[in-house]
């Protein structure tokens, strides 16, 4: 599963391509490293109903039989199951979310010696978008350190992996959308329309542009 992605394009082809007439996020810099349960850019609906580029913090809301026993909940990443009533409540058209990225990675390796390997759409790394989900102000102890906060998350959708994905993950793959058409019916349709779009890239859309850094330097 993707736990960590890339952005480095600027917010103004953000805004552009996913038609965001809204900026909230200030100087956002290139960011060459996402972690899991770091803010992140990603265009949603306000809440008067205009598009808006926002920042959240990668990790929807853990469903409750995850959190047994815990007194934390750093969030879940990526969503495959969509028929679970966990995330049903957020595939309306409210809390779907677009998730800019340039590339993302998967692991390759045994345990112990994992190694990113990074895919995008060319050497470029066009900018693209991850089918996303997203709740505002979820109060949770993520950190302990942190005690409980409230924030912003957001999480994106998982399908069957494309053969480039499969060579080195072959459970899953980001939902990855790279038409206009594509992020509008995302972005507004009902979910008996949408949901087609949980599918993989066809075979031959990835290229492997980098190996080995936590980071893609690339811009």
């Amino acid at each position: 599963m993707c736990n960590l992605f890339s952005m480095t394009k600027g917010q103004v082809a953000i805004r552009e391509l996913a038609r965001a007439i809204r900026d909230t996020t200030g100087n956002l810099p290139p960011l060459p490293g996402i972690f899991p349960d770091n803010p992140a850019p990603i265009v949603r609906h306000g809440e008067d109903g205009a598009r808006e580029l926002a920042l959240a913090r990668w990790g929807m809301p853990s469903p409750s039989f995850v959190l047994k026993g815990r007194s934390t909940d750093p969030g879940v990443t990526n969503v495959r199951n969509t028929a679970s009533p966990h995330w049903r409540r957020w595939l309306g058209v409210e809390s779907r979310c677009l998730v800019p990225f340039t590339s993302f990675s998967e692991f390759e390796g045994a345990a112990g010696s994992k190694v990113p390997v990074w895919f995008a759409l060319d050497e470029t790394r066009p900018l693209a978008f991850f089918a996303g989900i997203q709740v505002r102000g979820w109060k949770s102890v993520r950190k302990v350190k942190e005690g409980e906060v409230e924030a912003d998350l957001f999480a994106f959708l998982t399908c069957e992996p494309n053969a480039e994905v499969g060579a080195i993950h072959p459970k899953a793959m980001p939902v990855v959308l790279t038409e206009p058409a594509e992020l509008e019916t995302w972005m507004t349709a009902p979910w008996e329309i949408a949901r087609e779009l949980q599918r993989p890239l066809p075979d031959g859309a990835l290229k492997i542009v980098a190996r080995g850094e936590r980071k893609d330097e690339a811009a």
